[in-house]
């Protein structure tokens, strides 16, 4: 079985006021990357990154207009792949365990995602804010990556027009679509993503 890691590493970093992509900001003495990437590669056959024009490295393919369409791009590059493991740069705190969690409970299903369960009272608005109704929490879950999908899923789903691929919010919700069914599985506390600067100081605090 050909396992292959796909890191869309697109993102800004905009939010996080950096003069640079985020997956290339420096985080507790490296690039934000590479610590996803050590993990990844300890599990993976390989590992495709898709990155904008001038971080591109060597085995690396340029990432396209949207999260999913830098997806696309690199699980084209990897043709050989039966199960492939898509994770964010963002999440630089990932454990093998998680992604080997994901991977095993692949079984019988088109993809299992990591995932925590929602604790807040969250509820449904209407446009101009006032409160719709009161979901049930019990219910609900806050999807992370790694996203782990049987290649041949994975491939079917990405299959769609641009406009698709930039409304989709995850790869699970693409899988979904074309009638794939998708396993949650439990994340540790600690699997944060970087998005402010506050999730950065989180994060290299963690790794120090």
């Amino acid at each position: 079985m050909s396992v292959v890691g796909i890191v869309p590493a697109g993102g800004s970093g905009e939010r996080l006021g950096a003069d640079r992509p985020k997956a290339f900001v420096v985080c507790a003495g490296r690039p934000l990357i590479d610590w996803s990437l050590e993990v990844l590669d300890a599990i993976c056959d390989r590992v495709v990154v898709a990155a904008p024009p001038g971080w591109l490295r060597e085995g690396w393919v340029e990432g396209g207009p949207s999260r999913s369409a830098s997806v696309r791009n690199a699980v084209a590059a990897a043709p050989e792949a039966r199960t492939l493991v898509v994770h964010d740069a963002a999440r630089p705190l990932v454990t093998r365990e998680l992604v080997e969690a994901c991977v095993g409970a692949l079984m019988g299903v088109a993809g299992a995602i990591a995932a925590t369960p929602v604790t807040d009272t969250v509820k449904e608005a209407y446009p101009d804010a006032t409160v719709l109704r009161t979901l049930d929490r019990s219910r609900l879950w806050a999807v992370q990556t790694p996203q782990v999908f049987r290649a041949d899923s994975l491939r079917r789903a990405l299959d769609v027009d641009e406009a698709a691929l930039a409304g989709a919010t995850d790869d699970a919700s693409l899988v979904e679509a074309v009638g794939g069914s998708v396993r949650l599985v439990e994340a540790p506390p600690g699997n944060l993503k970087v998005t402010t600067v506050e999730d950065l100081a989180r994060a290299e605090a963690a790794l120090c």
